[in-house]
């Protein structure tokens, strides 16, 4: 049965917790990493150009690798995401656990979307204390001959279906990635809120996405499905 109440996707990384943490640092230097020891022909330099030039045309630096190197998809998890020291990073969030339960589930639902293999989404969520708070996790998956990834058309049609809406116009998605929102956007979801961190310089505005500073401004953005403290 196709569920008609709303569901907002909450992106993971630099967005559910800070990008001060610098787990995105990190992520590049082992990334930049994995593509040295595995290409071996390649210099520190251009293994940072090819990861960030499969970013951009990919949303994913791996999608590149596998795309154009035919590396193992669970090989650069293990050695890559599932290798950070995430328990020596992060912590429980308490306030983000509060910001999160104040959501009125009779009336959205909260879903995690994610470009990350399940068992580093899994990770985060255990740690920051908030695994229990949301209904599913729609992720790469780096088990697939073909990774689907955002901003892909077919890696938000993925969400609708495994979360169960048909209505994009139902579909809410909050994410730090340009790159992911104007996707998002283009693909008729209802409600896309751009998250830029105070450090961050501001884009230029784009039709339909709406840009907020912290999570914390979520409410006033969403009154209708947040519970008044």
């Amino acid at each position: 049965m196709v569920d008609n109440i709303p569901v907002f996707f909450f992106d993971l990384d630099n967005c559910l917790y800070g990008k001060s943490h610098r787990i995105h640092d990190l992520m590049g230097e082992k990334i930049d990493a994995y593509f040295i020891n595995e290409l071996k022909d390649v210099t520190t330099e251009e293994a940072s150009q090819l990861h960030e030039r499969y970013y951009k045309d990919y949303g994913l630096a791996l999608e590149g690798l596998v795309r154009h190197h035919q590396v193992d998809p669970m090989d650069y998890n293990a050695k890559v995401d599932d290798a950070l020291p995430l328990e020596q990073i992060l912590k429980r969030d308490d306030h983000l656990r509060a910001l999160l339960l104040r959501m009125d589930t009779r009336k959205v639902r909260r879903w995690i979307l994610t470009n990350a293999y399940v068992t580093h989404a899994k990770r985060v969520l255990k740690i920051l204390g908030v695994e229990d708070l949301f209904e599913g996790i729609t992720f790469c998956d780096y088990n697939q001959q073909t990774l689907i990834c955002k901003p892909q058309p077919k890696m938000f049609q993925k969400a609708m279906d495994e979360a169960n809406i048909q209505d994009r116009t139902k579909c809410f998605l909050v994410d730090d990635s340009q790159l992911n929102v104007i996707g998002a956007a283009g693909f008729g979801w209802g409600r896309i809120i751009h998250l830029i961190e105070p450090q961050d310089p501001v884009p230029a505005k784009t039709s339909g996405i709406e840009q907020i500073r912290s999570l914390d401004e979520l409410p006033a953005l969403f009154p209708e499905y947040f519970v008044t403290c």
